[in-house]
């Protein structure tokens, strides 16, 4: 049988790039956050941290469409995740570039933690059983959970501690404006998903809550973080320059209408809205970061 030969992009596009930001914004926006504070941080460790969790995140997502596949999730008729589905991979090619991805980025976790110390070792194993059992949590209603701490939690706080050497537990304010987001770019997609989801006989939070719920749920977690910065600003834990994200209200907002269609209108009224909310994580985050380090420097 021939084998057909892959080109560099197309494996990158099979680890779905265009999610990235949902894993190296938290880690961004540690390291900005930390730097006004005052807190001494290393920059090139920040950057290894950012690099290594991109890794994990890759490693993730092409370890959940091979599973999607075999849980029969995936087929021909699915959006996303259509890198076997389509026959441009086969499944255990998707199998082998996730197993070493995971070991790439395990190698280079192994680094980072000498470099730092024992404790940053905890991190990494938490992110590597989070995201290998996301598949099995995902289909019993917890990926929500998941994503929160693998996207969130274990970045914003193990960047804490690869930059500084210690957690600075006041970065916990960045968890819920940051996390909600990401969170929301499963959830949306799983809400496109329920019908899908349902002939597969997975069950997930959208299929629980119903699709007319799940829209609201995601239009919370859109617009929440927005009021979480304002919260923050008030009680002085962030600059109140970082309010300066309500310049991506307007894409929030329309990715809201977009789910509230959902439920008259079908899948045509979120085609592309996973993608769309995460230019939104990517384009927030930025903001807020630049808002903190600007502050600081001015």
């Amino acid at each position: 049988m021939k084998t057909t030969a892959h080109t560099f992009r197309s494996w990158l596009i099979a680890t779905r790039p265009w999610s990235f930001p949902a894993s190296a914004m938290p880690v961004l926006v540690t390291c900005a956050y930390l730097y006004w504070m005052g807190e001494p941080v290393n920059w090139l460790l920040g950057l290894w941290t950012l690099i290594n969790v991109v890794l994990f995140h890759a490693a993730g997502n092409t370890w959940s469409d091979y599973n999607d596949y075999r849980k029969g999730v995936d087929r021909e008729d699915t959006i996303g995740g259509t890198s076997i589905v389509s026959g441009e991979f086969k499944a255990h090619e998707i199998k082998v570039l996730s197993l070493a991805l995971l070991a790439v980025a395990v190698v280079s976790g192994i680094g980072l933690m000498l470099c730092v110390g024992l404790p940053l070792l905890y991190f990494g194993i938490a992110g590597a059983l989070l995201s290998l059992g996301y598949p099995w949590l995902k289909y019993h209603a917890l990926g929500d959970v998941d994503i929160f701490l693998t996207y969130s939690v274990l970045p914003i706080l193990g960047t804490s501690y690869a930059v500084l050497g210690h957690i600075n537990y006041s970065v916990a304010w960045l968890m819920l404006p940051i996390g909600l987001i990401t969170v929301g770019i499963l959830h949306i997609n799983n809400t496109r998903d329920i019908d899908q989801d349902g002939r597969a006989g997975i069950r997930t939070l959208a299929m629980l809550l119903g699709k007319r719920a799940s829209a609201y749920v995601y239009v919370a977690e859109m617009l929440l973080p927005f009021v979480l910065v304002l919260v923050s600003a008030i009680c002085g834990a962030m600059p109140w320059w970082s309010l300066v994200v309500c310049l991506v209200l307007v894409p929030a907002i329309a990715n809201c209408r977009a789910a509230l269609r959902f439920p008259a209108e079908g899948m045509d009224a979120v085609a592309g809205i996973d993608e769309k909310t995460a230019q939104l994580q990517l384009m927030f985050s930025l903001l807020l970061t630049v808002s903190l380090v600007l502050t600081t420097l001015l």
